[in-house]
């Protein structure tokens, strides 16, 4: 067994007597679900997925969708559109809460249902069948594969949805939702109901942890903006009103969805999914959640954990017959430019003035517009010793 897959192998034997909670009751396909169930996957940079548990274990993908018809939505419309319907800001309520703006009647944000719901109406299509085609090949493209949908599970969800119905026709009376109420609400309910696994759900994870790239299938899926948007919203929202606590002790952005599933992201480390049907006074699951919150510390995980190689970029120094070659790779971001303009004028005082110093950028990963701008107006400035290499 390689070392990875032991360390997630010793994740689940810690997190398995955590037996509290029991599956979603008021979905009645929900309810039946085997409450033991566990499994998780993590996805990173190469693409490689890693699994363990009951990673073939299928289940409906519920609230976790909400955040790839978001992504959809902002790809097809735009971030103007889509905020004019639907708002930004963290509701404190439960995921069914009625959370609208007093004067607009926006909902609170796309990861509560009425927010979901307004954010699904914005998807075009002709008829229910067109608008799901639309919202499944998305959701298809960041899993990697053809997802499908569970029709019982769908059956049950419409069929215990009045709630969801009421707050469309809400919206509906706001003029958030302009078309068909029904056609807007089923559609959310067959979104609900499309079947994955957690290795599918560590790879949509991963999509959006590498900017909108699939790292399996190297598609590109949706732009780094769309992806940088999604995730800001999971990471304020998409815990519902256990959002605030999840940030300060797991620090990823998140997402869950009352089959059990907790999908999170660690924007370029990793995509990371886990799975058990037994659900917190929150809503979500009890056994997923500790999963993803023993990762995030045992790998560093949380978004604001200090990471020195954006402001330390790789860089070497050479001595060629012209004079040294400096150069540098890795990630080049504002502060990262900043190191680097000290090194050259360190350089630049310890060299011959006859010597020609060049700055060989090829081999950056990534580089921020303003660490560009910053480091060509001082080579600029010390030219015609300094030349760049891009």
């Amino acid at each position: 067994m390689d070392p990875i897959t032991a360390l997630l192998e010793k994740v689940l034997i810690d997190v398995r007597p955590h037996d509290d909670g029991q599956p979603a009751s008021y979905i009645p396909e929900l309810a039946s679900a085997d409450p033991d169930l566990l499994a998780f996957g993590v996805v990173g940079p190469r693409g490689r997925v890693i699994t363990a548990g009951d990673d073939g274990a299928e289940f409906t993908i519920q609230s976790m969708s909400k955040p790839f018809v978001l992504a959809l939505a902002l790809q097809t419309l735009g971030r103007d559109a889509v905020f004019a319907r639907v708002g930004a800001e963290p509701s404190g309520e439960p995921f069914n809460a009625i959370s609208l703006e007093a004067q607009t009647g926006r909902p609170a944000n796309p990861m509560v249902n009425a927010g979901a719901i307004a954010t699904t109406a914005l998807i075009d299509g002709a008829d229910i069948d067109e608008r799901t085609s639309r919202v499944v090949a998305a959701m298809s493209a960041f899993a990697g594969r053809s997802l499908w949908i569970d029709e019982s599970v769908y059956s049950s969800e419409s069929g215990t949805g009045d709630r969801n119905r009421a707050l469309a026709h809400l919206l509906k009376s706001y003029g958030i939702i302009r078309g068909s109420v029904h056609d807007a609400v089923e559609t959310y309910f067959r979104q609900c109901s499309v079947l994955v696994t957690v290795r599918d759900l560590a790879v949509m994870a991963a999509t959006l942890a590498f900017g909108g790239r699939n790292p399996v299938t190297g598609e590109r899926v949706v732009s780094e903006r769309v992806a940088r948007d999604v995730t800001s919203i999971m990471a304020s929202c998409g815990m519902y009103d256990f959002s605030g606590e999840w940030m300060l002790r797991v620090g990823l952005p998140a997402k869950s969805g009352v089959s059990g599933g907790v999908m999170a992201v660690a924007t370029s480390q990793f995509g990371v999914a886990a799975f058990s049907p037994r659900l917190d006074a929150h809503g979500n699951s009890v056994r997923a959640s500790a999963i993803v919150e023993i990762l995030s510390d045992r790998f560093g995980m949380h978004v604001l954990e200090p990471h020195e190689s954006i402001a330390a970029p790789g860089v070497t120094v050479e001595e060629s017959a012209a004079g040294p070659v400096v150069r540098l790779g890795g990630e080049l971001g504002f502060a990262g430019a900043e190191r680097v303009i000290s090194l050259l004028r360190e350089i630049a005082a310890s060299t011959p003035s006859a010597a020609q110093i060049t700055v060989d950028a090829a081999e950056l990963a990534r580089v921020h517009p303003a660490a560009v701008l910053v480091l060509r107006t001082e080579i600029e400035a010390l030219a015609p010793r300094f030349r760049l290499l891009e």
